[in-house]
Formats: structure tokens, sequence, C-alpha cells
């Protein structure tokens, strides 16, 4: 347990530095006033995939790193991340099998997407809350108002956030399967396990009675 415990402080730890890390070197699309970092969500939504604790710590980590290193909108917008990555993590957690399909990874993978778009609404939903406070306060660049809100905020930051959401979590989706074939990802684990316990199950059940 102690070894366990380590082990995902350690996860999480690496996974709080390349959650601050990422959005300074990855490329970014400009559509303004609002941008969009490539993969900046992608550790939180790893770290949903080992437990709720794990996904606890490195959405607080990571915003508690931007107060140090950013603006405070950009700070709390990621601090508002802890809402989707305690509610995901729970959820991978109770029904792990939806990241696989027959056992298999599939990318299109209708349960997970459905959850992936789930989790990009309380995402986006989080977000935009978030910068709304700051919008209505009058603490936003001038480019956000001479755009309106509609446009600079509810279109770009909300729509344009989930959409950002969708494809990070299934650039993290890919990565966690590549990395659960060598390391124990422990949503994939337990995913792999009862799925192949219903394989093992299922041809019992149609065998025909002596």
């Amino acid at each position: 347990m102690k070894k366990n415990s380590v082990r995902h402080l350690t996860i999480a730890a690496l996974l709080v530095a390349m959650g601050i890390i990422i959005p300074m070197v990855m490329p970014r699309i400009v559509i303004g006033p609002a941008s969009f970092t490539l993969a900046s969500h992608v550790p939180l939504f790893l770290a949903m995939f080992f437990s709720p604790g794990v996904a606890v710590a490195v959405s607080l980590g990571t915003g508690f790193g931007f107060f140090l290193s950013a603006t405070p909108i950009i700070a709390l917008r990621a601090l508002s991340h802890l809402l989707f990555a305690l509610i995901g993590a729970f959820y991978l957690q109770k029904y792990p099998t939806i990241v696989l399909t027959k056992n298999k990874f599939v990318l299109f993978n209708g349960r997970f997407q459905l959850f992936n778009f789930v989790i990009g609404l309380i995402h986006s939903a989080a977000e935009l809350a978030v910068v709304s406070v700051f919008y209505t306060m009058g603490n936003m660049p001038e480019t956000y108002y001479t755009q309106g809100y509609m446009y600079s905020i509810f279109l770009l930051m909300g729509i344009g956030g989930l959409i950002h959401s969708l494809i990070d979590y299934n650039i993290a989706y890919f990565v966690a399967n590549a990395l659960s074939k060598q390391f124990d990802i422990p949503v994939f684990s337990q995913a792999k396990k009862l799925e192949q316990v219903k394989t093992d199950i299922l041809p019992q059940e149609i065998e025909p009675q002596q």
C-alpha cells in the first residue's frame, strides 16, 4: 500500500511538472482574442486514468503552479479543472471498461467518446464561469470587450474550450493506452481484467447443456 502511494505521488509530481511546462512549449492556435495550446490538458487527463487522488493532486498542483508563473485568470481556470477531474476520475474508477471495446483499444469508442463529451461540457462550463466573472468585473483585455461577450467568451472560450477538451482527452486516451502495454495504468489494467472475465465466462454461458 505504501509503495503504491509513493508511486502515485511520484506520478502526480511528474504530471504537475508536465502540466506547467506544456503550455510554455507547445504550439498555440490563436483565434483572436483567444488562444488554445495543444495538449495543455493532457497531463490532467492522464491523471484521471490513475486515481481520483492523483487527479486532485495534479489539478491543484497545476493550479497553484500557475499562480506563481501566470496570471490569476489562468491559475483560476486551471483550478476549476478540479471539478471535472474528480467527477471523471471517480467515474472511470467505477466503470473502467469504457476505455476498451471487447478487450481492445478503439479510438472511435462510442462509450468513451460520450464520456469525453460530458467531461468536456463540465470542463468548458467551469472555465466559462471563471472567465465570465473576470469579464463582468472589467478585468479582461480590451479586445474581448470589442468582440463582445457572445463571440469572445461564449463562442471562443465556451465552444472552443469544449473542442479543445475533446481533442486533448483523445490525445491522453491514445497515450494512456500505449503506456498501459508497458506500465500499470490502473483504469486500463482493471478494464482488461474485467473484459477478460467476460470473455472467459461468455462461452460457458452459451455452451449447450448435455
